[in-house]
């Protein structure tokens, strides 16, 4: 249940904030609504047949209770056991992990006959929003009188964490999280409980879950069967705690109740869900940024090493097995920029957002008041992202590297923990204390189980090399000393080969020694030599993006309260991974000249698609099932077969992936899995002429959980049998 607790000025405050971002529209549009403003829109005339309060209620339970954030997505109660649906793709790297090439849950899929015979979702924890608390004026006022921008920037920061720490417990099971809601603005503290017993119920084959692969990946028309059940755990007195033989299935305050009569084309629907982030309260230098830098490298970047990892791993099995999740999660991030960076071509919203700016400049200057205050608002925004494009390229290639290259992470884990242990234990960061030597050991398994040394001697080569090309303000140092200023590139093929990859570092036993040996020094060694370099510049980098950071929050809230005066309406703030709304109707699209996309595939469409082979491939009993025409009660006379995918023009963004799709009635009829191909410019802007997302019909997950898998004793816990 969710409980606000906030002080009559701190709620005019919020009030006046978030009402001062304007009219909330009645029909289906732009929004992932806060639940603090769920009140305000019209949903009856939209077409929803149940209360608010029956959505969330704030002195009571709601539909709200029965969401979780899992891993990096959504999922939702689906039974008073804890049972969890969720993507096929959520749940991912734990068949993957659980997997081995003699029982590969993967590839085959996974069905617990019984609650005794599930198995645990390593890695994997879940989160219920418990309460939420302004917390705005804690934050700000940290910063009172403070002018230098990084220290303001670092402040906040640290602001935010000690009110999250503060507020969680863990004899309560709770985590305190302060999320930014609008830049420089406003903060609300979220309180979470957290379940770390997460188990693996029900998963359909990948050649189900994963139908069509990342051919189809953000394209419609869709027929894929993304869905997963998992169960939440506790301890016995109802305490998070980690696997245990004798933890129990959580009790949930609410599950949803499935509808297996599904919807239709034109039917309302709305969601609840996580989204991630979204960025459309940013100016145009943002958008400039994305379309000139980061979209683009790591696109070409993530491509270059789906390539190499697909090539490394071709005929050897276990390979293949390990890069797998590895693999998904780079082409995910890959096609996905690669539909922005379209979305940007096709769509003018740069030119827009810059024809904005230049008319609100105009209302500034047509007001002394406004001139005196705002007056050099947005040419100070743009000095700061010039200072941002000079060192783009670096900050994203450091950004990549210390993401993905594992000698980097093994020598910085020895230089931070030399730092570390010359403070006093208190002093120490928590996983440089002696105390938590476990957990520092477990990190370096982690690290040496995710190691293919082929792959990192690819990696770095690449790498290296691509530095040479960036411009003069954002040459990478130890590479240009290395090559002497590029003149001597072959050096770099030497260095990988000779000093990097020879080193004993890769010897989990030398390095174990490496890292705990007192009396070593690293100050002759090449190898550590040129990392510091590296570390060197990564922290100057950190630092200046701490200076535009600071100087971007202050100038954020400055943008909001003046466009909030000349629009005279509320902004929406951008997602932030809190709980949202959204809401919208079954309807197809026209993504081009002469062509129309219906919002409902079938069945009929798997099985042709399947005709094409490799990523299209179907399980045997899949086609038989068809040719039988087995569809019990999930047939639909409207498109003469059993519905698979739906299409809807509801507002989502990543962190959505297993939102419940919900009918008029709060009854669960689908789950949110993917975006069309031109919404994935949905992170920049929203129209409801291309923006529509993707789930699976509640119709083809019974069918499949029933018909092809067989599992009734799941079916009678859903409640539809």
């Amino acid at each position: 249940m969710f409980k606000f607790r906030i002080s009559f000025t701190a709620f005019v405050l919020i009030a006046s904030l978030l009402f001062l971002t304007g009219m909330i529209p009645t029909a289906p549009a732009e929004g992932m609504y806060p639940l603090s403003e769920i009140h305000k829109l019209n949903l009856k005339d939209a077409g929803l047949k149940i209360n608010l309060t029956e959505i969330y209620n704030p002195e009571g339970v709601g539909l709200v209770d029965a969401l979780v954030k899992v891993g990096g997505c959504t999922g939702s109660f689906v039974s008073g056991d804890g049972l969890i649906l969720t993507n096929h793709h959520c749940a991912f790297r734990a068949l993957n992990k659980a997997s081995t090439t003699e029982n590969n849950y993967l590839e085959n899929g996974f069905l617990a006959k019984s609650k005794e015979e599930e198995i645990p979702a390593e890695g994997y924890t879940c989160r219920i929003t418990e309460s939420y608390e302004d917390v705005s004026d804690q934050v700000l006022s940290a910063i009172e009188g403070i002018d230098n921008l990084a220290e303001r920037s670092k402040i906040i920061s640290e602001k935010m964490e000690e009110i999250g720490k503060a507020a969680s417990s863990e004899d309560k099971s709770i985590i305190g999280q302060v999320s930014e809601m609008f830049k420089g603005k406003t903060y609300v503290l979220f309180k979470y409980r957290v379940i770390k017993d997460v188990r693996l119920v029900f998963a359909p084959p990948r050649t189900i879950g994963e139908f069509g692969g990342e051919t189809d990946n953000w394209i419609w028309p869709r027929h894929s069967g993304d869905f997963t059940f998992m169960r939440a755990y506790v301890a016995p007195d109802g305490s998070a705690a980690e696997y245990s033989k004798d933890n129990v299935p959580y009790k949930p305050k609410k599950y949803l109740k499935i509808n297996p009569n599904g919807v239709n084309e034109g039917d309302f629907v709305f969601i609840l869900g996580y989204p991630g982030r979204t960025y459309r309260n940013r100016p145009s230098q943002f958008l400039e940024y994305q379309n000139n830098y980061q979209l683009p490298y790591i696109a070409a970047t993530f491509e270059w090493m789906i390539e190499q990892l697909e090539n490394i791993g071709k005929g050897n099995p276990e390979l293949e097995l390990k890069f797998a999740t590895q693999i998904k999660r780079l082409a995910n991030t890959m096609k996905n920029y690669k539909g922005k960076l379209l979305g940007l071509k096709r769509i003018p919203i740069i030119q827009q957002k810059k024809q904005e700016e230049n008319e609100l400049q105009k209302f500034i200057d047509s007001n002394p008041e406004l001139k005196s205050k705002y007056g050099r608002l947005l040419y100070d925004i743009d000095i700061v992202y010039n200072k941002i494009f000079q060192i783009a390229q670096a900050d994203l290639w450091f950004r990549v590297f210390n993401r993905f290259s594992i000698t980097r992470n093994l020598i910085n884990t020895i230089f931070e923990f030399k730092k570390e242990t010359e403070k006093p234990e208190d002093e120490r960061k928590e996983i440089f204390k002696d105390s938590n030597r476990k957990d520092l050991l477990k990190k370096i398994d982690g690290m040496f189980s995710e190691l293919n040394k082929e792959f990192e001697r690819r990696f770095l080569a690449k790498m290296f090399t691509d530095a040479l090309n960036f411009k003069s303000t954002s040459k990478i140092k130890a590479i240009e000393e290395l090559t002497d200023n590029g003149k001597n590139i072959s050096a770099i093929t030497e260095f990988v080969d000779s000093t990097v990859m020879k080193s004993e570092i890769f010897n989990k036993e030398s390095y174990l020694n490496l890292l705990f040996k007192e009396d070593v020094s690293f100050e002759t060694q090449p190898l550590f030599v040129f990392f510091e370099k590296l570390k060197s510049q990564n922290e100057q980098i950190i630092n200046e993006r701490d200076k535009t950071n600071g100087a971007l929050t202050k100038l954020s809230a400055e943008l909001i309260e003046v466009k909030r005066l000349w629009k005279n309406k509320d902004f929406i703030p951008d997602a932030n991974g809190t709980l949202r709304l959204t809401y919208g109707r079954i309807k197809g699209y026209s993504p081009a000249d002469a062509v129309y996309y219906s919002p409902v595939t079938s069945l009929k469409g798997v099985i042709e698609k399947s005709y094409l082979g490799k990523e299209y491939q179907i399980p045997q009993k899949l086609r038989e099932l068809f040719d039988l025409k087995e569809f019990g009660k999930f047939y639909s006379k409207k498109i003469n077969g059993v519905p698979v995918n739906i299409l809807y023009n509801t507002d989502t963004t990543g962190g959505n992936s297993g939102s419940p799709i919900m009918n008029a009635y709060g009854e669960l009829i689908g789950l949110n899995f993917d975006r069309a191909f031109e919404a994935t410019i949905n992170d920049f802007a929203w129209n409801d002429a291309y923006s529509r997302s993707i789930g699976v019909d509640i119709r083809y997950i019974l069918w499949i959980t029933h018909k092809f898998s067989g599992a009734t004793d799941l079916m009678k816990e859903l409640g539809v049998m």
